[in-house]
């Protein structure tokens, strides 16, 4: 059984509320892809201790439902939104509708190479029914066997941008590349995310990556140490600011703590109802429009 701790304090909403403020007093007015206008920083890094609990904001709620069973879709390989669907997951449905997905050349529902694909079949060939062969490379199994193979490597990358595939999706990989470290008894792990939407986005690259850091320390043996999360542009839409004030205004409380609820020690074998959440008790939800 694998679990992060929870603690008094809350580091977590402190530096996610400083990076709020900063983006807000700070921040560059910019355009964007979507119209809607950004305020953005380049180049912002934060550092989550998870043995002092698991990193879910407590100044406002999240979804962890969502981000399990997406990060469970991930590891998977699928790029299909039908099983998400079938789980009351609709986050990625606006990236999934036939208008989006005839753009190129794709039935409604298939995202095409996504992050499932990219790791878990990098570089596979693209077939002429526009489907990919199971013949790329399986940058996550790959990983974990390095990791019992040689926990010192410095090599243990999975990377989500492909060049040649980027424009062959609505929404190319905006968490891009992450890369573990094994100290200490420890599993942490870096990534670097090119592009961020700080309110409704990165809450959920938080939980994701400190949950998929805690999966691979659980599988392969070691306690979970870090997730270091590094930024390229990040940005709060203008169309979330009166959102994001309301949530500065909030005390954050005591992080909930996170079990793997399983002797399980296969990654691919890990299910949702292996993950277990205790002492949650956030703020209530703010919602804010998705730019798409």
């Amino acid at each position: 059984m694998s679990e992060s701790h929870p603690s008094p304090g809350n580091s977590v909403d402190a530096q996610y509320l400083e990076l709020l403020r900063r983006i807000l007093d700070q921040g560059s007015v910019r355009g964007d892809r979507t119209g809607t206008g950004t305020r953005s920083l380049f180049g912002y890094q934060m550092r989550f201790d998870l043995a002092e609990g698991f990193p879910l904001l407590t100044t406002k709620k999240v979804h962890l439902k969502s981000i399990v069973h997406e990060l469970l879709w991930f590891v998977r390989g699928d790029t299909h939104v039908r099983s998400l669907q079938e789980v009351g997951v609709s986050i990625w449905d606006e990236w999934a509708t036939a208008e989006q997905t005839a753009r190129f050349g794709r039935r409604e529902g298939d995202l095409g190479p996504v992050y499932g694909h990219q790791w878990r079949n990098f570089g596979a060939t693209k077939q002429a029914d526009g489907s990919y062969a199971r013949d790329g490379f399986d940058q996550l199994r790959w990983v974990m066997d390095e990791i019992a193979r040689n926990p010192e490597s410095r090599r243990l990358i999975v990377s989500g941008w492909n060049p040649q595939e980027a424009e062959q999706v609505a929404l190319p990989p905006c968490h891009t590349l992450f890369q573990f470290y094994v100290q200490d008894g420890r599993v942490s792990c870096q990534l670097y995310q090119r592009s961020a939407d700080v309110f409704l986005g990165v809450p959920f690259n938080i939980a994701s990556y400190a949950l998929l850091t805690q999966m691979v320390a659980h599988c392969a043996g070691y306690e979970p140490g870090e997730f270091v999360h590094s930024f390229g542009d990040v940005h709060l839409y203008s169309n979330h600011v009166e959102q994001a004030q309301i949530q500065l205004a909030r005390e954050p409380r005591a992080l909930p703590r996170l079990t793997l609820d399983t002797d399980e020690r296969d990654l691919f074998a890990l299910r949702y109802e292996h993950v277990r959440l205790e002492g949650y008790d956030p703020h209530p939800r703010i919602a804010a429009p998705v730019a798409v």
